[in-house]
């Protein structure tokens, strides 16, 4: 490269590459309504929406302050009973959109998650593996002095994810449950 740095390493890239797959292949999945309704959420989240919405909020009740100083008849004088009904209908479409557009963000996130899940977990059966062949090399070896090491002993155990998932249940992670100040408990 021109900047010096090495290339990435091929499962570098490989990696990459699995994840634009995904992403291109969940992008594929989404019908035309959704995309739809992803673009107007877009649109809806940014800043001029609000102003927007701020202005035809203001521009209709000038309008009406405007032909109530002539004399002329309001197209819709207060209490706005029509503007109302405008930003009511408004009000429901905006948070159905939001809904509809986080309910797929949701989906595509636990996908996520589940994938992480999957390679930590892959990732502490390998790290468990070579943890007990260096150990093991580290015995046979004669110029090594054969020593107990407790904590590659216990980190040469793969974990158990139920125990796990019991002590995290047992605290309240995740459920908005705190648990109570100096009750730390010990993941088996």
């Amino acid at each position: 490269m021109a900047d010096g740095q090495d290339p990435l390493s091929a499962h570098v890239n490989e990696n990459i590459e699995s994840i634009a797959t995904f992403t291109q292949r969940e992008e594929r999945k989404i019908g035309r309504s959704e995309r739809q309704l992803a673009h107007l959420s877009g649109l809806i989240g940014r800043p001029a929406y609000l102003i927007g919405m701020l202005l035809l909020v203001g521009a209709w009740v000038l309008g009406n302050a405007i032909a109530a100083h002539f004399s002329l008849p309001a197209p819709d004088p207060p209490p706005f009973e029509r503007l109302q009904l405008l930003l009511g209908i408004a009000a429901l479409a905006t948070t159905t959109i939001v809904l509809i557009t986080q309910q797929r963000q949701a989906q595509i996130e636990s996908q996520r998650a589940h994938l992480d899940l999957q390679v930590n977990l892959l990732t502490e059966q390998k790290v468990t593996t070579l943890i007990r062949l260096i150990e093991e090399l580290r015995r046979d070896l004669p110029m090594v002095r054969d020593r107990d090491d407790p904590e590659a002993n216990a980190l040469q155990v793969r974990t158990d994810t139920s125990q796990v998932l019991s002590a995290i249940a047992e605290l309240g992670v995740g459920r908005g449950d705190a648990p109570a100040p100096g009750g730390a408990h010990q993941i088996p």
